[in-house]
């Protein structure tokens, strides 16, 4: 079966993050430190980024930064359910009439 995925909190994503831009280690030093895939924490430095150029630039709201959040938080969870039920699919024993 599927590798379970691990989900991370807002506030520990934030903490890695910060991490990153006060020590100024690398990505894959402070993703070591912390258990975590450096590529996962490339992806959460690239989104802050991208929240703090918004910001900057005024564009979002806190209210739609946060549905922004949730939305590409369902999105990452249906993700991971079709990936789920795509394994099931191929797993699953084809039948064939005689």
């Amino acid at each position: 079966m599927g590798e379970t995925r691990r989900s991370f909190d807002p506030e520990f994503r934030a903490g890695a993050v910060r991490i990153v831009h006060e020590t100024r280690k690398s990505i894959a030093s402070v993703a070591k430190d912390l258990g975590i895939n450096a590529g996962t924490l490339a992806n959460w430095m690239q989104m802050d980024r991208l929240a703090r150029e918004q910001d900057a630039n005024g564009e979002l709201a806190e209210s739609e930064r946060e549905e922004l959040t949730r939305l590409r938080r369902q999105r990452a969870e249906w993700s991971r359910e079709r990936a789920e039920l795509e394994m099931e699919r191929d797993d699953a024993p084809m039948f064939v009439k005689p």
